[in-house]
């Protein structure tokens, strides 16, 4: 009767046979590295694809916080813009736009005075126009407000627009709000904001005022809604007729959770500074404006005397204000500051005239501005 094969046996009359037919365990070797080596690439296609998911589900960053954004309720936070006038209204649509655009996922409030309205009676009916927009294309939820005047009877738009400003405390149904000067372009969006530690508020410093003050600004809050809070900022509002930045920092100047200004909180203006220690926060680094650009998430402007983008201006103005050439040697100059500054304004009023025709206030050319 033929005997079962022995793989103890195989093994032992192939290491004293000359005989080809016993090197067949050999093979059965080299098919097990072959089936371990099969088995790894099945493995390995098999991940493949979910890291390509993660990456772009979440292709803004690879940090280990976009792990974490697939088990978050969003629609426990929120963005948060307001709009007392025509100008300040399609702003804030721009950059609802821009958060669709960007696949930004918390939800968008805006509040707007109550003596507007979502009828449209007519083509002219701008305002009308964009709150639908608003509603139904960025999937924003429209929250009309009264704001009374100042107890002095002030009720100028400066105080008015700081006024609605503080309006997002009082929203308890979120657990974080982050509200947003409309006068920014936003380049990447701020999702990951909602997910540091708690704290009342989290703001930038003014870093272009240091060191003579170590004041926030209030281009860009992150807070904790709060009746108590809401009322606390109302009394303040109501008092001695103090802007938004000053009673944000009165209240919290020195308990915020301080975010850096590189990232969240650069301006227009420090392209055209000649020295940027207070940008860079040490004299060491070299500035280089295209790496600084590349690294925010959002750009202030602010070039005062320059008006804003959405306001038409004088092309001497503009020649005289923007940032110049500066000489490297040998007959060569470095531009870079000029062509990233003229870039935001030029990516703005493009977006504004083009995308936006219920927005088209400028009649300057985009085009024109270099």
């Amino acid at each position: 009767m033929p005997r079962a094969f022995s793989p103890t046996k195989s093994r032992r009359y192939a290491a004293h046979s000359t005989n080809p037919k016993f090197q067949f365990p050999s093979i059965l070797r080299r098919s097990r590295w072959l089936y371990l080596l099969l088995a790894f690439l099945a493995i390995y296609l098999w991940i493949l694809p979910a890291r390509f998911s993660l990456l772009s589900n979440h292709g803004q960053s690879t940090d280990p916080l976009a792990l974490r954004f697939t088990s978050i309720n969003w629609s426990r936070y929120a963005y948060s813009q307001y709009a007392t006038t025509s100008a300040h209204l399609c702003n804030s649509i721009m950059l609802f736009e821009t958060l669709s655009r960007l696949g930004s996922k918390p939800d968008r409030l805006l509040f707007y005075p109550s003596t507007w309205d979502t009828d449209i009676t007519s083509s002219r009916d701008r305002d009308s126009q964009l709150l639908v927009m608003a509603r139904d294309k960025f999937k924003v939820k429209l929250i009309p407000v009264d704001i009374p005047s100042h107890q002095s009877g002030q009720n100028d738009g400066t105080y008015y627009a700081s006024f609605a400003k503080f309006l997002a405390w009082d929203e308890t149904d979120y657990d974080r709000i982050l509200q947003l000067d409309s006068d920014v372009t936003m380049l990447r969006h701020l999702d990951e904001l909602f997910l540091l530690p708690k704290a009342p508020v989290a703001m930038p410093r003014a870093y272009w005022k240091l060191p003579r003050t170590m004041e926030l600004t209030s281009l860009l809050i992150l807070l904790q809604p709060s009746a108590t809070e809401f009322e606390r900022l109302m009394d303040e509002a109501r008092g001695e007729g103090d802007y938004d930045g000053e009673i944000l920092n009165r209240l919290y100047g020195n308990s915020a959770l301080i975010l850096p200004h590189r990232e969240y909180g650069l301006i227009s203006g420090e392209f055209r500074s000649e020295e940027h220690k207070n940008y860079l926060g040490n004299v060491h680094e070299v500035w280089d404006a295209e790496k600084v650009i590349s690294e925010a998430s959002l750009v202030h402007f602010s070039d005062w005397p320059l008006p804003k983008p959405w306001v038409m201006w004088p092309h001497n103005l503009i020649q005289k204000i923007m940032p110049k050439c500066k000489r490297k040697g040998k007959g060569e100059e470095d531009c870079r500051d000029k062509h990233v500054w003229l870039e935001l304004y030029n990516d703005f009023r493009k977006r504004r005239r083009v995308g936006w025709i219920l927005c088209s206030l400028c009649a300057a050319s985009a085009d024109d501005l270099g």
